[in-house]
C-alpha cells in the first residue's frame, strides 16, 4: 500500500537543494521529537549530494540530534573505498564528517577493497543482513521501516541502481541485489530492489534539469515500473517528488513558480 503523491516545484536546481535540505532539517527534528530517533537513507548523485552540502551549511544544522539518526544508502557504486565515485564518500565529504553521527549507525554498503574484496553478490548480501538485523518487530519483515528515503532518477527512468528491464526491477524477493553491466558508469553496483524502497515511510525523489522532464513526466502518469523503475519508487506515507522548474517543463495542473 502506498501513500499520497505530492510534487513541489523549485525555481532552479540552487534553491531546491537549499529548500529540500531546510525541509529534511525540520522533518528529521520532528520525528526525533516525536520517537527519539530517526532514520534516513541517502542518495548519490549532483541533486542528492547538494542537499547534503547545503544541510552542512545550513544555522539550522545543529537542531538534528545526529547521535540518534540512523543512516543507509539506496545503492552504491562498488569501487574501492576512496574511489571519488563512492556515494558514501561524497556524502561524508558534504556533510557526514561535519557533524557528530554515530559511527555505529551509519550503515555504508561495502566497497569494492573491502572485506569481500571483488565478490559483488557477497557485498550485496551482506548489506541485506545489516537491513535485518536493524528492522524491528513492527517492521514485519526483513526491512526497516525507513522514514525518509531520499532518491534520485535517470533521464531513462532509474532509481537507486534499478535500470529499466534489468533483473533488479524483477526482483521480489531479496532486499538487496548485486547489480552488473549498468547502462552508466560504474557498471557493478549495489541496490535496494523496488519493495524493500517501498518499505520507507516517505520517499523523496529528488531531481533536476530538462533531460529528466520525460521520466518525471511518465511515472507521474502511471508508467510502469519494469520500463520505467522510478514509477515503482513509493512510499507507504507519502511519495514526495521535489523538482525544479526544468525537470517539471511536461507535467500539466502543477504550477510552476517564476524562475527566481
Amino acid at each position: 500500500m502506498s501513500g499520497k503523491t505530492e510534487v513541489v516545484v523549485y525555481a532552479n536546481p540552487e534553491l531546491l537543494a537549499a529548500a529540500v535540505a531546510a525541509r529534511l532539517v525540520t522533518r528529521l527534528v520532528d520525528l526525533q521529537a516525536a520517537k527519539g530517533s530517526a532514520s534516513l537513507v541517502l542518495t548519490g548523485g549532483s541533486t542528492g549530494i547538494a542537499v547534503l552540502d547545503q544541510l552542512r551549511r545550513s544555522p539550522a544544522r545543529d537542531a538534528v540530534d545526529w547521535l540518534r539518526l540512523d543512516l543507509y544508502w539506496g545503492d552504491e557504486r562498488f569501487v574501492p573505498a576512496d574511489d571519488d565515485e563512492r556515494n558514501e564518500k561524497q556524502a561524508r565529504e558534504a556533510l557526514l564528517d561535519h557533524v557528530p553521527v554515530d559511527p555505529k549507525r551509519v550503515h555504508a554498503m561495502a566497497p569494492s577493497d573491502g572485506e569481500f574484496g571483488d565478490d559483488v553478490d557477497a557485498a550485496a548480501a551482506a548489506y541485506a543482513r545489516v537491513l535485518a538485523d536493524n528492522a524491528r518487530p513492527e517492521d514485519h519483515g526483513d526491512v526497516p521501516g525507513f522514514d525518509i528515503m531520499l532518491l534520485g532518477l535517470g533521464g531513462e527512468g532509474h532509481t537507486a541502481s534499478v535500470f529499466p528491464e534489468s533483473p533488479a526491477v524483477y526482483e521480489t524477493e531479496r532486499s538487496v541485489v548485486a547489480v552488473r553491466n549498468c547502462p552508466k558508469p560504474p557498471p557493478t553496483r549495489i541496490s535496494l530492489t523496488l519493495p524493500a524502497i517501498r518499505r520507507a515511510h516517505d520517499v523523496w525523489l529528488l531531481t533536476t534539469g530538462e533531460a529528466k522532464a520525460d521520466a518525471v513526466a511518465l511515472a507521474l502518469s502511471g508508467a510502469g515500473e519494469v520500463q520505467l523503475p522510478v514509477a515503482g519508487a513509493r512510499g507507504q506515507r507519502r511519495t514526495l517528488w521535489l523538482v525544479d522548474r526544468a525537470a517539471a517543463g511536461k507535467l500539466s495542473n502543477v504550477y510552476l513558480p517564476p524562475t527566481a
